[in-house]
């Protein structure tokens, strides 16, 4: 077999056994793509990093990224020393906790990027939505035997994978313990080695605590960037630990797997004026202060008089600036 037809033969043993297992679990999101790349010498798996540089991870965070100085550095100093370290103990596991749309996603998109040519289309990368890949409560059994077997068919294919779980709080009772061999510390599992993944999970739990702080802080008249890791991380563990839900009642949580509880603020309404900004430029559209403000004020604060915090982020900022176009 001459190296074109074995490399046509790598590209299509992909493609068939990724679709099989995509069928399997039913409902998959875009992400999963098998797409041929350049050929390891071990055989047919394919090879997607990025040459990764802290400092690009760093530079879109301070950019891209508003109102989230505790996040921004964690997730640099978390992910650049993950990725630096030749021989890890464990998969990284990283725990993101705040209200919606202060960020969580799309930290998680920028960590993909910075990891990934294909950021998450990348096939390394596979994204999981809690309430629409596993609805059905009475079907956890069949839902952990199929993530383990695509997450260890994932892992041959690509050591350095990323899987993120959206919606965290929302899995069903077990279902995360089904991951839980792959972030603990063994040397394999299976014959697989996970040492070198990434396990990123995404939850609304904790954002009371996280917001009862910040408006403490802001009462008592001191800067939002006074707010330290000591002041949130240990009281979102007890939140997570005293919540209901699959991802609190998991393993990974009682047997302290997840590496780094990283909280994220409520945005206030400067932070959304930001959002408002970096939307109207990413398309190209000229502004002036005035719209930001009409846009900004648009939006829910919590409390309502003060416009104090942004009840929904910046999750619909892309959608209201259509609202103020002329």
């Amino acid at each position: 077999m001459n190296l074109q037809w074995f490399l046509l033969f790598c590209w299509w043993l992909q493609r068939v056994k990724g679709n099989m297992i995509q069928q399997q679990l039913g409902t998959f999101s875009e992400i999963f793509h098998f797409i041929p790349g350049q050929i390891w010498n071990s055989g047919c798996k394919t090879e997607h990093l990025t040459d990764f540089s802290k400092n690009g991870l760093s530079y879109d965070l301070q950019i891209k990224l508003h109102g989230q100085h505790l996040a921004k550095a964690v997730v640099v100093k978390a992910v650049k020393g993950f990725v630096a370290n030749k021989n890890p103990e464990k998969a990284l596991a990283l725990s993101f906790h705040g209200w919606s749309g202060t960020g969580k996603n799309f930290v998680a998109k920028m960590i993909a990027d910075n990891l990934y040519r294909d950021g998450l289309r990348s096939e390394c990368v596979h994204f999981y939505i809690a309430p629409f890949h596993f609805p059905h409560a009475s079907l956890v059994d069949v839902y952990k035997t199929q993530l383990q077997q695509f997450i260890l068919s994932a892992v041959q294919q690509c050591q350095q994978s990323l899987f993120i779980f959206d919606e965290a709080e929302k899995l069903h009772d077990g279902l995360i313990d089904a991951i839980k061999p792959f972030v603990d510390h063994y040397d394999h599992v299976n014959g697989v080695d996970f040492r070198k993944s990434m396990f990123i999970f995404l939850s609304n739990i904790g954002g009371s605590s996280i917001n009862r702080v910040v408006l403490e802080n802001w009462q008592a008249g001191r800067d939002r960037e006074e707010i330290t890791m000591e002041d949130l991380e240990h009281r979102i563990r007890r939140e997570v630990t005293t919540s209901k839900g699959g991802f609190a009642q998991s393993g990974l949580v009682a047997e302290n797997l997840i590496d780094f509880f990283i909280p994220f603020l409520p945005l206030e309404y400067k932070h959304v004026k930001l959002c408002v900004r970096d939307a109207l430029h990413s398309r190209g559209i000229k502004y002036n202060i005035d719209i930001l403000d009409e846009v900004a004020k648009g939006m829910l604060y919590i409390p309502k008089e003060e416009y104090l915090f942004s009840a929904q982020g910046c999750k619909s900022v892309s959608q209201r600036v259509n609202f103020f176009l002329p």
